[in-house]
């Protein structure tokens, strides 16, 4: 059997992309008004003019109180335009776009949003400062219904695919996590249980789309937390995903949003940046506790992949490879080992055309030097910060 090459154009259930390199989603920090803007679109054209297969734009919640805080887009009939023009730019380009829809849960800012955060059982949250509220039957069944009619939406916008958001301790992860789902009803206790959302999320959305678009979900191996879903139960979770049938492929992801967000990125803590970015007095507590939260992880190129082995050895469903993605012999090894795509983030916002870059020269170096001092600027239009004067994200 043959060795797929990461630059052939490939298919993603009923869409045909370019070549096999994803732009995993990270939010922009480009919409201001929670609807599309003009430096969204650019941010994406730029991306896709650089050379990905497909791009993923980030973060379009499915309700108002799922976002993580209130400037991101949440998928309603007036988003469409604007979401059709930045479909149009990219599919310019010749690349084909994805839509991240999702429902932040426990990780959203109540005091942003002002409306009350939700999740599987009621808790504080030290980010917003505010009680996050158990949902209760209803809410499961509104959110759920949502998340169909945000691809409805994705559709009539003219996208190819979307995300279903299932990590980061978001909604639908954060009911599958025995720390934070503590619910003795048909949403919580045995495994079986706490997947429920997560698949009936998945089953509502292929429901409304049927074959017209890709459907993904973003799946966590692993909550990098004591008490958090572990490789052994998610597993599990990902064969029964596949045998419903509902999604097209999964993209691999770990950690927490909410208790541990550098388990996903690796490297260095920007803690001064972090606490640089925020007001007062969320500033003094992050430079006197943000430790605690920011921890850091030594950085290694595909940092996921030994977890991702496990899913791949378990699953014939497509997987996309994610984490420390920056090298062409990286991508080699994943479709090598049997991943059919592979996914980018911090490397694109310092360098959108590495992707055509690596076609053409397969020994050229990524310049990211994985500082993590990115991830403050979502407050203010996410880019590399290193990066030289209109090589930036």
């Amino acid at each position: 059997m043959s060795v797929p090459y990461v630059f052939e154009p490939t298919r993603l259930g009923p869409v045909a992309l370019r070549n096999r390199i994803i732009k995993a989603a990270t939010f922009e920090g480009r919409t201001r008004d929670a609807l599309v803007s003009d430096e969204l679109i650019e941010f994406h054209r730029r991306h896709a003019a650089g050379g990905v297969g497909m791009t993923t734009v980030a973060y379009c919640a499915v309700a108002p109180e799922g976002r993580t805080e209130r400037r991101q887009i949440w998928m309603r009939p007036e988003a469409v335009p604007g979401l059709r023009r930045l479909a149009d730019a990219v599919h310019a380009e010749g690349a084909a776009v994805s839509a991240q829809i999702g429902h932040a849960g426990p990780v959203a800012d109540g005091r942003s949003n002002r409306l009350p955060a939700l999740a599987p059982s009621g808790s504080f949250s030290p980010q917003s400062g505010r009680r996050v509220r158990a949902a209760t039957p209803e809410d499961i069944a509104r959110i759920t219904r949502a998340h169909a009619d945000a691809a409805r939406l994705a559709i009539e916008a003219g996208f190819d695919a979307v995300e279903v958001h299932l990590g980061h301790n978001y909604f639908a992860s954060s009911f599958l996590s025995p720390r934070l789902n503590r619910r003795d009803d048909a949403y919580g206790g045995p495994l079986a249980a706490r997947a429920r959302v997560a698949r009936e999320v998945c089953r509502a959305v292929r429901d409304a789309v049927g074959d017209r678009i890709a459907v993904l979900a973003k799946f966590n191996m692993d909550d990098g937390v004591p008490g958090g879903l572990w490789l052994d139960e998610s597993v599990r979770v990902a064969r029964w995903i596949e045998a419903d049938g509902s999604v097209d492929a999964l993209e691999l992801t770990a950690g927490s949003s909410l208790l541990n967000p550098m388990y996903l990125f690796r490297g260095e803590a920007p803690l001064r940046e972090f606490a640089a970015a925020m007001p007062q007095p969320v500033r003094l507590g992050v430079r006197l506790a943000g430790g605690r939260f920011l921890r850091g992880y030594p950085y290694q190129e595909a940092f996921l992949l030994d977890s991702a082995r496990q899913f791949r050895a378990a699953l014939k469903l497509p997987l996309v490879l994610l984490g420390g993605v920056t090298r062409r012999s990286t991508m080699d090894l994943a479709m090598a080992e049997g991943f059919e795509f592979v996914a980018m983030a911090r490397a694109l916002l310092r360098e959108p055309d590495l992707p055509n870059r690596l076609r053409e020269r397969p020994e050229t170096p990524s310049l990211c030097v994985h500082c993590n001092k990115c991830m403050p600027t979502i407050y203010s239009g996410t880019r590399c910060v290193l990066a030289t004067e209109g090589r930036d994200g």
